[in-house]
């Protein structure tokens, strides 16, 4: 199965957003740190953010090496 290079950067840009939100996530975790030990949550939301955004960014830097047909 074939995927476009449309296909391609909306799906980038979909993992580039996804990692945004868990930075945010991450984010608001830490800023309540003290409660209930979020600092696990801190971490994994920022090592998240920076998966789906290297993801996103490798996909959309995929997307101009398709050759046009």
């Amino acid at each position: 199965m074939k995927i476009s290079s449309e296909d391609q950067k909306a799906i980038s840009l979909i993992l580039i957003c996804l990692g945004f939100l868990s930075f945010l996530i991450g984010t608001a975790a830490h800023f309540k740190s003290g409660f209930q030990s979020r600092a696990e949550i801190s971490t994994t939301g920022f090592v998240a953010a920076a998966i789906f955004a290297g993801l996103g960014v490798l996909v959309f830097l995929l997307s101009f090496t398709k050759k046009q047909s």
